[in-house]
């Protein structure tokens, strides 16, 4: 089974039109009302006759990252194979979601999302502002999610199969505008393999939830957080490597010479000997070398394998000794 969900917040103008769209190759729809102050969900319920549409109610906002969590567990719980999340406001072509599916059916893929920086004559389309901060937060999100090959991170137009889906920790997950890069930074945890898909940007008369002022700091600050942790999971904690040799000594080395550079420079400025000059500047030049080290490695450390086969085998396994045991 198919099943997209959309989380629906001040969208009842759109989203019959989004549903309408949705083409026969999707077996159930989950319209997910977050307590919506315009009655979306009700809108949906009252003028609807989709058989596939089954409408969801929260009974307070969670925000987007919680109105899609909430569809994709009920979704992991009907049993479907592959979940597609697409918003209620018309931005995303419904066409596209044929591309999405097919790298995860084909088993090439546990995890594909939108990428709307692929056609360069579509950017015109979108907003200056918007095109300078998701271009940030692209090189944010391949800092903290590890995933080096995808761009446009904040896109919610994606895909998750079934069996992953129900292996992520969802509680866990921001449930507001960091939903879809925190999202990247667990599924990289598990080793889920993720790919981007083309697709133009479609920009009309919709209104955004998003306060970018607000948000960036929250970003930033996440950011770094999930970076952090991702570091101490890959290179300290499961799989101690030559990598993180390298950033173990990267570190003291440019802290050293950094500090030891500032305070001679402060006492002896400007007539600081060879000697000062090159045990301040050694250091900065070989911890800076085995930090760039450290990056080309964990830019080649993505994971090839998708996660689903490595679950399916699992599930075997543990079918092939509960059958094994019952004989017995």
């Amino acid at each position: 089974m198919i099943a997209v969900v959309i989380p629906c917040f001040r969208v009842s103008r759109q989203i019959l039109g989004v549903i309408s769209g949705i083409g026969e190759e999707i077996d159930r729809i989950y319209v997910v009302d977050d307590h919506c102050p315009e009655y979306s969900g009700q809108v949906v319920r009252d003028n609807s006759i989709d058989p596939r549409v089954q409408v969801i109610f929260l009974s307070f906002n969670q925000g987007v990252g919680g109105a899609t969590i909430a569809g994709i567990q009920q979704a992991v719980i009907d049993g479907a194979s592959v979940i597609v999340k697409m918003d209620g406001d018309g931005q995303m072509e419904s066409a596209f979601i044929p591309a999405l599916v097919k790298p995860i059916v084909q088993g090439e893929a546990d995890y594909t999302k939108g990428n709307r920086f692929f056609y360069l004559d579509g950017l015109l389309s979108m907003p200056t502002f918007r095109l300078i901060g998701n271009a940030g937060l692209s090189f944010l999100s391949k800092l903290s999610s590890g995933y080096w090959n995808i761009f446009d991170p904040t896109n919610g137009f994606f895909a998750i199969e079934g069996k992953v889906a129900s292996v992520v920790p969802w509680r866990k997950i921001n449930k507001r505008f960091f939903f879809e890069s925190d999202l990247l930074f667990r599924l990289n945890i598990i080793q889920a393999k993720v790919i981007d898909i083309p697709m133009p940007a479609i920009y009309e008369d919709e209104i955004s939830n998003l306060n970018p002022w607000r948000e960036l700091p929250r970003f930033f600050t996440a950011h770094l957080h999930n970076f952090s942790k991702r570091i101490f999971y890959n290179y300290i904690l499961r799989n101690f490597s030559i990598a993180s040799i390298e950033l173990l000594l990267s570190l003291p080395l440019l802290i050293f010479g950094i500090l030891y550079g500032l305070s001679q420079w402060s006492i002896s400025f400007p007539t600081a000997s060879a000697g000062t000059v090159m045990l301040s500047a050694l250091p900065i030049i070989l911890g800076f070398q085995l930090l760039l080290a450290f990056f080309s490695y964990d830019m080649q450390s993505l994971p090839q394998f998708p996660l689903q086969q490595r679950l399916t085998q699992l599930e075997s396994l543990k079918a092939y000794n509960k059958h094994t045991k019952t004989l017995l």
